[in-house]
């Protein structure tokens, strides 16, 4: 399926891109080039007066605002190196970006993403990040059930599995919104805001 529309008032959302998360192995696409894409989006949606989202995931040192379930994959331990949760460079700087800080996969659970997006109009929010299992796909789930239009930029996110990369690409994403390029986003929003 082919993007339609990008509404008036759309954001761009960018999920955990963060110097410890894009110091992983990724898949399909490089770390390196999500980063570059996601920049190419977030200059594009600056220079037309719409609102870029940062989100890292974080925790306090003693891990007490960690997600408690049992797993069956325990987590390796919350000691994180100074600066891990720091947005990569390529991203920040920006001082009328939005910063959230979530503690979950889903950037709209127990934070304040859905009071920022609705007190600027957005109907609309473009997905990127890592991992796309994870935090994308989480932040995707959580945006439809809020009613936002979805759309996904599925070569500016990876994941640590191809396969897993490829099933929310393949059979979550259509059932959530729209997926395309970059470049089919950029296409889309020169045309709708020119």
């Amino acid at each position: 399926m082919s993007l339609t529309t990008l509404d008036p008032r759309t954001a761009l959302v960018a999920i955990d891109l963060q110097n410890g998360i894009a110091a992983m192995p990724v898949q399909p696409h490089a770390a390196s080039d999500v980063i570059s894409r996601t920049a190419g989006l977030a200059d594009a949606f600056r220079a037309q007066g719409l609102p870029v989202v940062l989100v890292r995931v974080s925790f306090a040192a003693d891990g007490a605002d960690a997600v408690p379930g049992r797993t069956e994959r325990q987590p390796r331990g919350l000691a994180f190196p100074e600066g891990w949760d720091v947005i990569v460079d390529e991203l920040s700087g920006h001082p009328g970006d939005i910063h959230v800080t979530k503690h979950n996969w889903s950037a709209f659970h127990g934070t304040d993403l859905d009071v920022q997006l609705r007190r600027r109009g957005i109907t609309q929010i473009v997905l990127t990040g890592i991992a796309t299992s994870i935090g994308v796909e989480s932040t995707a789930r959580d945006a439809y059930a809020h009613g936002y239009h979805v759309t996904l930029a599925t070569d500016a996110m990876a994941d640590a599995e191809a396969a897993a990369h490829a099933n929310s690409v393949e059979r979550i994403f259509p059932r959530l919104g729209e997926s395309g390029t970059t470049a089919e986003v950029l296409e889309l929003l020169a045309k709708t805001r020119s």
